[in-house]
């Protein structure tokens, strides 16, 4: 039997590698605004009922299928809450100390080391004395606020709360049944227990906190404004920690908050402490992490990748730890139509999951990629579907359609996406392609650049595109520095040639953006490829100017 740990570094060193990625999954009804929306991975051979899981209610013209994964506990979480069932209390002691009363010592060891269905009995018998057990009520103190001083004692009852929460579903919701109680008065304080890192109380209450908002699916004030926010944060803090336990740990707990519309535009709120982090890991994963990530998934300078993808993928992130993170951020495109335009916007979230699509090792991970895309793309079309055509995303699901996977609702997924997009590309031409491709602020050596006909049927229209707004996008993307793709700099003095030799009367045009200036300014730039490419852009201009004269 290991010793109790009463610190994260003492604990460190029992952890073991992380659980296999099984799980139950739960299914809950889409509503009307949702229709567009792809299921998550799911097992069939352990699917059971759940039809609030997202907070979506029934249509009446379409009822599908949500599948979200009961994940198991985190090796890190499960370990520490066995030790801490199994350290020995001397309650009577406490009582005596004044850690506790008589009556609520009688309440705890009624429900302690006992069997699930005798713990069960008794507490649905008194869910309003166990509610005040932990919550405090009219003039009683809780026994959380009371053994606050005393670390073991304090430990010992999150984690008993925390198991009753799981094993009675009633208690939760009773926790908020009395409208002028306040279920978080003595247990959200706890959050900021002490500043010590190595403190485990912050950590176990977060546990607690989620049990209860999640077994509750409240979304009352008290919840959606001030206690969801703290724990977000708390959350957030340990999916920014270095130790990958327990940053799994503030991933799965993500995933159990995101249980309504409240909740995930909350989250998204936050997104600077929530999804912000989430994505550098999978950043990471994909092997871009640092400096401009968005930058080398454009220009193709990715770092390469470990072979052999059944402990962890790129940048040292855990199969298991890049499941979860995927998954929450799948809960979250459930808000695709409001979120999609802002989360690509600042993410680069289409590119980015195009290259983890390549990349990914299991077809748990490649449903949860597609669905996530599908939602994102389905729900804003117009503004998204040209970034994904510019990451390639037609040409690797032409690839992926090959590919023999053993799901058949990856199967069913992959090709409902396929057909978005191509639907998508077969109305659109070079001219939407180019103009797609500046809007999205980064340049490549796409076709259009370097075709001579392209220039020459639609320089004209590039220069009268929306009273000049492609040219004005141009001078805003040459304005950039471009350190980690200085390519884009080239690609944008290419196009500016282009139009100058298709359309030299227009010079005066481009030079009031500020172009010429910008061009001969990047003639000193290290890159040679950029002096090179604004050598050939002034050359033409000082051409046209000497041919006027």
């Amino acid at each position: 039997m290991l010793e109790h740990p009463t610190s994260l570094s003492a604990f460190e060193h029992h952890l073991r590698p992380a659980r296999c990625l099984a799980g139950l999954a739960k299914e809950a009804p889409s509503s009307t605004t949702h229709h567009h929306l792809i299921t998550p991975p799911r097992r069939t051979d352990s699917l059971r009922t759940h039809r609030s899981c997202l907070g979506l209610s029934n249509s009446v013209h379409q009822l599908r299928h949500l599948f979200i994964m009961s994940l198991d506990p985190p090796t890190y979480l499960a370990s520490l809450q066995s030790n801490i069932r199994q350290r020995p209390i001397p309650w009577d002691g406490a009582v005596r100390a004044g850690t506790l009363t008589e009556e609520q010592l009688a309440k705890i060891r009624a429900v302690d080391k006992v069997k699930r269905d005798v713990r069960k009995q008794v507490i649905e018998a008194d869910l309003d004395g166990y509610k005040t057990l932990f919550a405090g009520n009219y003039g009683k103190r809780s026994v959380l606020e009371l053994a606050s001083k005393r670390p073991d004692v304090c430990q010992y009852l999150l984690v008993l709360l925390s198991d009753l929460l799981d094993d009675v579903p009633a208690l939760s919701k009773a926790f908020f049944q009395s409208e002028d109680s306040n279920p978080y008065k003595n247990i959200l304080p706890l959050l900021a227990h002490s500043t010590n890192t190595e403190d485990l109380i912050p950590l176990l209450t977060s546990i607690v906190l989620v049990r209860l908002m999640a077994g509750s699916r409240d979304e009352s004030t008290a919840t959606a404004e001030k206690a969801l926010p703290m724990l977000f944060s708390y959350l957030a803090s340990l999916t920014k920690n270095s130790d990958a336990g327990l940053q799994d740990i503030g991933v799965q707990e993500y995933s159990q908050l995101l249980y309504s519309r409240v909740c995930r535009q909350q989250f998204w709120k936050q997104r600077s402490e929530t999804v912000g982090p989430l994505i550098d890991i999978l950043r990471a994963a994909a092997g871009v992490s640092g400096g401009d990530a968005s930058a080398n998934l454009w220009s193709g300078t990715t770092a390469p990748l470990r072979s052999g993808f059944e402990a962890s993928v790129g940048g040292g992130v855990g199969l298991q730890l890049l499941y979860h993170v995927l998954l929450v951020l799948w809960q979250l495109s459930f808000e695709a139509a409001e979120i999609g335009d802002d989360l690509n916007n600042e993410y680069d979230v289409v590119l980015l999951y195009t290259h983890l699509l390549r990349l990914s090792p299991k077809e748990k991970t490649t449903r949860l990629v597609i669905a996530t895309l599908y939602n994102l793309l389905s729900n804003n079309q117009n503004s998204l579907l040209p970034t994904a055509v510019l990451a390639r995303l037609p040409q690797l699901l032409q690839n992926l359609s090959s590919r023999q996977f053993t799901d058949p609702d990856l199967v069913e997924d992959r090709d409902k996406l396929q057909e978005l997009v191509e639907e998508y590309t077969k109305t659109k031409t070079t001219f939407d392609e180019y103009v797609a491709e500046v809007n999205s602020g980064h340049l490549r050596w796409s076709p259009p650049h370097r075709s001579t006909v392209f220039w020459a049927e639609n320089a004209r229209k590039i220069l009268d595109y929306e009273n000049g707004e492609i040219v004005r996008k141009l001078a805003e993307i040459m304005q950039q520095p471009w350190e980690n793709d200085k390519a884009v700099l080239a690609i944008a003095c290419n196009d500016v040639g282009c139009l100058v030799r298709e359309v030299p009367e227009k010079r005066s045009q481009l030079e009031r953006y500020g172009l010429k200036t910008r061009i001969m300014e990047l003639m000193g730039e290290a890159d040679e490829n950029v002096r090179w490419e604004s050598l050939r852009a002034l050359g033409g201009w000082l051409q046209y100017s000497f041919d006027t004269m």
